[in-house]
C-alpha cells in the first residue's frame, strides 16, 4: 500500500480548514466584547440579557403627567449602548399614556420630530413575552455630540409598570439586536 494517497492530504487540509472556521466562529460568538449575562431587576418581573455589566441608576422624571421614579440599568460595549428602564406608575391608565409619550421623548433626544413616533416607517414588530402592550421604534437621529445615532427600542407594559429596552449606536448589528431583544421577557 502506498504511503502517499493524493486525496488523503487534501481531505485532511479541508478538515483542518473547516475546523479553523468553526473554531473562529465559536470564538467570535463568545467574544469578551459581548459577554452576555442575565439581569432580573429587583422590584419587577423583567428578565433580560445584557452584553456587559450594567450600572444601575434611579431618576425622578415627569412621566404620564406626574413625577415618576425611573429605574435604569445600562452599559456600553462594542461601540453600542444597551439600556433597560422601568417605572411603576400606580395606574394602568397612566401606563397607556406613558407608552405613547416615551417613544416621542426618545425621538426628541435624537433631535427628531416627536410626532414621527407613530410613523409606520419607524415601527418594528417588537415581541415581549408576558407584556400586555408592546410597541417598537427603529430610528436614526443625531446624538448630543452631533454624530449619527441609531436606536432600536421596545416599549411595553404590564399592569401599572412600563418598560423600555433599547440599543443605541452608529449602527446596530442584527445578531446583537436579536440576542438582546429575544431575551426580553416578563414571565
Amino acid at each position: 500500500m502506498p504511503l502517499f494517497c493524493p486525496g488523503a492530504g487534501q481531505a485532511r487540509r479541508r478538515a483542518a480548514v473547516l475546523l479553523c472556521l468553526v473554531s473562529s466562529s465559536y470564538l467570535l460568538s463568545c467574544s469578551p466584547t459581548f459577554n452576555w449575562r442575565e439581569l432580573r431587576p429587583q422590584g419587577t418581573p423583567l428578565q433580560v440579557l445584557m452584553p456587559c455589566k450594567p450600572e444601575h441608576a434611579v431618576r425622578s422624571l415627569p412621566m404620564a403627567g406626574a413625577a415618576t421614579e425611573l429605574n435604569m440599568h445600562s452599559c456600553d460595549t462594542g461601540g453600542l449602548s444597551f439600556a433597560v428602564a422601568w417605572a411603576d406608575l400606580g395606574d394602568p391608565a397612566r401606563a397607556q399614556v406613558a407608552l405613547a409619550e416615551w417613544p416621542r421623548a426618545t425621538l426628541a433626544a435624537l433631535h427628531m420630530d416627536p410626532a414621527q413616533a407613530d410613523a409606520p416607517a419607524l415601527a418594528w414588530d417588537a415581541q415581549v413575552r408576558g407584556a400586555q402592550q408592546v410597541r417598537g421604534l427603529n430610528a436614526q437621529g443625531t446624538g448630543p455630540q452631533g454624530r449619527t445615532v441609531v436606536v432600536r427600542a421596545a416599549y411595553f407594559s404590564r399592569g401599572t409598570q412600563v418598560y423600555q429596552a433599547a440599543v443605541y449606536g452608529p449602527a446596530i448589528p442584527a445578531e446583537v439586536s436579536g440576542t438582546f431583544f429575544e431575551a426580553v421577557q416578563l414571565p
